[in-house]
């Protein structure tokens, strides 16, 4: 069978809602200016942001303001970043409710992150986790502290199109800079979701071990056994790479939220913000 690839955007959307509308706010104050609305931090994934926790090199500080922020300045200072050893960094304004922050590399390990003035929040950055996936040679290079620790033979997104309804899905695995968002042993992954019926020759709706999300419309490092075949040889997933069982199940136990999956040398349009491409944004462009 195809593999799973697109999990729902519908959910991730729902999540995403509910934190900023069920979370109290986490490490800031907005006392200083009582005119701005209470913000919440949290990950790309919409999960809230852990104080003490340990995160990975690419992760990104994301601030969801309960209201349209009409100051943006003053909600800056409200949530200034400080980091040990100092980091240049800045925010992005994706809407008027939300921001990113990120420096313009990737952290050094070690470093100490805290955000907001009055109630902060501090967390720290673990090891260099970072892992490069080649279209072109169909591997996943795992590196530890910049050493290559393992390789992983992979199949991505077949490519190509197809239309369903109004609807044109993309089969690709779109080239980009990718951060861990989080991770489920299982996941359910249900094509319908986003659009391509169960019952369409395309279609699945399966359960699916050792799976590490990457992006906010469902791509994911997961197991799949049935498609060992072509791992390292082809691509034949909906946008997915796939592991084998062993190499899934050790890097679902080696990832963190914030390590870095950098995808080379595919096709289909280069990864969006919106989808967790953050770290694809070039900086001139992020300020």
């Amino acid at each position: 069978m195809v593999s799973a690839v697109r999990t729902s955007m519908l959910l991730g959307s729902v999540a995403t809602a509910l934190t900023a509308l069920l979370c109290a706010p986490a490490g800031v104050s907005h006392a200083d200016d009582p005119g701005l609305p209470p913000p919440s931090l949290t990950g790309t994934s919409g999960a809230p942001l852990q104080a003490g926790a340990t995160y990975g090199v690419g992760m990104v500080v994301v601030a969801h303001f309960a209201g349209p922020v009409d100051d943006r300045g003053a909600a800056e200072r409200q949530l200034a970043v400080t980091t040990d050893p100092p980091v240049a960094g800045a925010w992005h304004w994706v809407d008027d409710h939300t921001a990113h922050w990120r420096p313009p590399q990737y952290y050094a390990p070690g470093t100490v992150v805290t955000v907001g003035q009055d109630a902060p929040l501090t967390f720290t950055i673990g090891a260099s986790h970072v892992s490069i996936a080649d279209d072109a040679t169909k591997q996943v290079s795992v590196y530890d502290g910049g050493t290559l620790v393992r390789t992983m033979p992979t199949s991505m997104g077949r490519g190509g199109t197809e239309k369903v309804g109004d609807k044109t899905l993309s089969f690709w695995t779109q080239p980009g800079v990718y951060t861990v968002m989080d991770k489920s042993n299982p996941v359910v992954m249900d094509s319908s979701t986003y659009g391509l019926p169960i019952n369409s020759h395309l279609g699945y709706k399966e359960s699916i071990n050792y799976a590490v999300r990457i992006s906010s419309d469902g791509v994911y490092l997961h197991e799949l056994e049935a498609t060992v075949w072509a791992q390292g040889k082809t691509d034949t997933s909906h946008g997915c790479l796939n592991l084998n069982h062993d190499n899934a199940a050790w890097f679902y136990n080696f990832s963190v939220p914030g390590d870095v999956v950098e995808v080379k040398n595919t096709g289909g349009k280069p990864l969006q913000l919106w989808q967790n491409g953050d770290w694809s944004v070039p900086w001139d462009q992020w300020t």
